[in-house]
């Protein structure tokens, strides 16, 4: 493998410029990495109207830039901005970007013309590739918005003097969102008829973005190696098992790194008081705080579980709710829940803190200080999930000595390790099954040895503690899987 890769990352967001989850974290994040490795990466992503241009110094590039669809010729403009030394192109198209939401209203309905936004987008990040001259070696895409680049660069691009030895890498944030929809964008898309079969696009009559990114990738990745099994199985590959099962160890998992520049309790500036693993003596501060601001009872040797979370089936939040009454009906213990998400969710967290007062606190929205402060007050950090491609709550929580009670499933199983009561291993506590009374035993189980096992619980924070799950460490199985895609493409 070359040692300076030139990489460019067609995505639909990115921190700190647009996000709606973990996705925009890992493309904030690892380019900046790979940045620091000695590689030339650039990022290309919406304009969206959200965006707020002065704050994050963007600049216009091009006034006019003209990209070719499959049946006609689309124009917009492109902006450039700079996050820690790596170029980040947007792409400005009054038609498809400036409107409020990343992929709906604000009613949470789709908008109607995402296959031809996203088709668009990922058609004008390799051409731009073109324009600038830039001759990637990987061309890096994420999810099934931007996953028709690596058919574009086989389809479109195999001989261009530019991007015709690129090779592509599709990693897959989350399985169940394929962008699944009617035939009638095939031709705006470009991808030919021909190309319209059950083994590649076509879904039962419909398109589906993210299996041909899938088929047509020279490697495929997803964010955790617990995950990449379960895909691969009829009940979380969601109909792409074969196709995934087809790439075999050309489809690997990589669990997403931490931002320890954010998320760090020593040097984290949103927090009251900052902590060690050595002087745990804020980490108390930051409880006493916590329960200040949630009109909790102010009482140190009563445990606290946090959640921050999206109110939804999948993170297990309804299965939560189930059982949380009885939790703190019957268990010494109090909750602080940060989230949003399905409407009859929301309304019951948020009217929990009428209901127990002094036993729960709730935060329905999103609150980044909030988040913070939940993290480093809380003594036990709850993430039930249906499925969960990596996660990152959880590894913030390790860092912050919180330890965290999850179902074991894709990226909590891979991070955290099970209590042991014989020895006191461990930095968790993980439970299989998903049901309301699988939570509710498991928080039990947490709560007696908080206040059974004190020295357990010592150790296990320690342990916690310091557990690395830096981005160096991800960056270079990245760079494996670039050097396999490599291969791969030069094979053919």
């Amino acid at each position: 493998m070359k040692e300076k890769l030139n990489i460019v990352m067609i995505t639909a967001e990115c921190v700190p410029f647009a996000k709606t989850g973990g996705l925009a974290d890992v493309v904030g994040a690892l380019p900046q990495t790979l940045r620091r490795m000695g590689h030339n990466v650039i990022v290309v992503m919406p304009r969206y109207g959200s965006i707020d241009g002065r704050r994050y110094g963007l600049r216009r590039y091009w006034d006019s830039f003209g990209v070719w669809m499959g049946n006609l010729l689309e124009w917009c403009a492109v902006e450039v901005a700079d996050s820690d030394g790596v170029p980040v192109y947007f792409i400005e198209s009054n038609k498809f970007f400036e409107r409020p939401g990343l992929y709906h209203d604000a009613d949470f309905n789709d908008y109607q013309d995402n296959p031809a936004r996203f088709g668009f987008l990922t058609r004008a990040g390799l051409q731009l590739c073109r324009d600038l001259g830039f001759a990637p070696d990987i061309v890096h895409v994420h999810d099934w918005q931007t996953a028709l680049a690596a058919a574009y660069l086989k389809i479109w691009h195999w001989n261009d003097p530019i991007l015709g030895r690129a090779a592509s890498l599709l990693t897959i944030h989350n399985n169940a969102y394929q962008g699944k929809y009617g035939a009638g964008v095939y031709d705006y898309l470009g991808l030919g008829w021909n190309n319209f079969t059950p083994d590649k696009f076509e879904d039962f009559g419909a398109l589906n973005f993210l299996k041909g990114g899938i088929v047509y990738a020279d490697m495929v990745n997803t964010v955790s190696p617990t995950y990449a099994d379960e895909t691969r199985t009829p009940e979380l590959g969601y109909g792409l098992a074969p196709y995934l099962n087809a790439k075999g160890d050309d489809y690997v998992g990589i669990l997403n790194g931490v931002d320890y520049a954010q998320w760090d309790p020593t040097v984290d500036t949103l927090i009251p008081a900052n902590y060690s693993a050595a002087d745990l003596s804020g980490k108390a501060i930051c409880k006493r705080e916590l329960q200040r601001r949630f009109g909790l009872e102010e009482n140190p040797n009563i445990p606290i579980v946090g959640v921050v979370s999206r109110l939804v089936a999948q993170k297990g939040l309804d299965l939560l709710a189930q059982t949380i009454e009885g939790i703190v009906t019957n268990m010494a213990v109090q909750f602080v829940i940060l989230g949003s998400g399905d409407k009859g969710l929301e309304s019951y967290y948020g009217g929990l803190p009428e209901r127990y007062p002094g036993l729960i606190g709730s935060y329905i929205g999103y609150n980044n200080e909030i988040a913070h402060w939940i993290e480093a007050g809380s003594d036990f950090f709850i993430m039930p999930s249906i499925y969960e491609p990596c996660g990152l709550n959880q590894m913030y929580s390790l860092k912050y000595g919180t330890l965290p009670i999850v179902r074991a499933t894709g990226g909590l199983n891979d991070t955290v390790e099970q209590y042991d009561e014989g020895t006191g291993a461990g930095t968790g506590f993980k439970f299989w099954e998903p049901s309301a009374a699988a939570i509710y035993y498991t928080v039990g189980w947490a709560v007696a040895t908080y206040f059974d096992r004190p020295e357990h619980m010592q150790q296990m924070i320690q342990r916690a503690m310091a557990q690395d799950f830096s981005w160096e460490k991800s960056a270079a199985l990245y760079l494996a899987a670039y050097e396999q895609a490599l291969a791969n493409k030069a094979r053919l």
